[in-house]
């Protein structure tokens, strides 16, 4: 399968051109043969918390409308990071569209960075589920920016089925070399790829580091982004190779869940 992973500089605030660069990476995609095309964390409102209440937007109509538009148009799955305001409440969203321009997949945000100075908890909902898709061969597990700290969601999918991790985020620079890590490490434990999207240029109150990439289950990078250019990467990911790892090294088969349960109970 032929990923596409759009590395770019939102402005905050300004979803109308946002949209626009969108749709554009979208086509281009399309031109380059890629089947999938994954976008940043809040890819429509530009990501500074404090000011994402302003400009948040419901679904119908919305923002996804313009996405699912531009899915169908160019026969493309594409998957963004975008706002929903439904109910009162902002959520920070990972939306699926299918070629067909329809929405076959939404993960909210699970894990909220409740610290200064993002303090999304101020901002956003939680979510309360994990979600996989289904996108061509492979079932995919849906992940967003601080998600990528905790184990537990990564392997929850992969028990669940997932073969392919997507992640969209909004990482800064402090923690390059964080990301770098936990990517890999994510890939390595759950035998899965890992394809992160992240976001470049800056805001009020952070720089982001970029580096997006494609990381297969090896750990090795299939392809990478600068930490500070705008860039549209397109990687080939196999699922032979996946079931080729995973018949070699069995550690699925292999883990002792009786053993967890009871030493736990212990530590407890």
């Amino acid at each position: 399968m032929k990923i596409a992973i759009a590395q770019i500089e939102c402005k905050v605030g300004d979803v109308k051109a946002n949209l626009e660069k969108i749709s554009g990476i979208v086509e281009k995609s399309a031109e380059a043969g890629s089947e999938v095309v994954l976008f940043p964390e809040m890819a429509d409102t530009g990501y500074e918390v404090s000011r994402i209440s302003a400009y948040a937007s419901s679904w119908d109509p919305g923002p996804v409308e313009h996405i699912q538009k531009a899915a169908k148009k160019n026969r493309i799955h594409v998957i963004c990071g975008l706002s929903e305001l439904s109910n009162g409440c902002i959520y920070n969203v990972l939306a699926v569209v299918d070629p067909d321009g329809r929405i076959s997949g939404k993960y909210r945000k699970t894990h909220l960075a409740a610290f200064s100075p993002l303090e999304e908890d101020k901002t956003f909902t939680a979510g309360n589920r994990l979600e996989i898709v289904q996108i061509g061969d492979f079932k995919a597990g849906l992940m967003i920016c601080y998600d990528l700290r905790f184990p537990e969601v990564a392997r929850s999918l992969a028990l669940a089925g997932a073969e392919m991790l997507l992640l969209s985020a909004a990482w800064p620079f402090p923690r390059l070399r964080h990301w770098d890590m936990l990517i890999a490490a994510r890939a390595i434990e759950n035998q899965v790829f890992v394809v992160a999207a992240n976001h470049v240029g800056a805001n009020s109150i952070s720089t982001f580091c970029g580096s997006s990439r494609i990381v297969d289950p090896y750990g090795v990078t299939v392809t990478s982004a600068s930490e500070e250019r705008e860039a549209l990467m397109v990687g080939d990911i196999s699922k032979a190779d996946l079931e080729y790892l995973r018949d070699a090294m069995p550690v699925f088969k292999h883990r002792r869940e009786k053993l967890y349960r009871d030493a736990f109970r212990k530590i407890l």
